[in-house]
């Protein structure tokens, strides 16, 4: 996995964290589900990158 790809998946599931942050203090149940949602789909992106990384040695 590329350095990029790594960064770029590290900067949606900290985003993801936020969101869910922010609509928790709020009482937003719909931000702190799309933060959820970000979150989880990031930490799946990851695992796929590191699949493929452990196929490749």
């Amino acid at each position: 996995m590329s350095g990029t790809d790594k960064l770029t998946n590290k900067i949606e599931e900290v985003s993801g964290k936020g969101k869910q942050a922010v609509g928790e203090q709020t009482g937003d149940r719909d931000l702190q589900a799309e933060g959820q949602k970000e979150e989880s789909k990031s930490n799946l992106k990851q695992a796929g990158e590191n699949l493929k990384d452990a196929f490749k040695k």
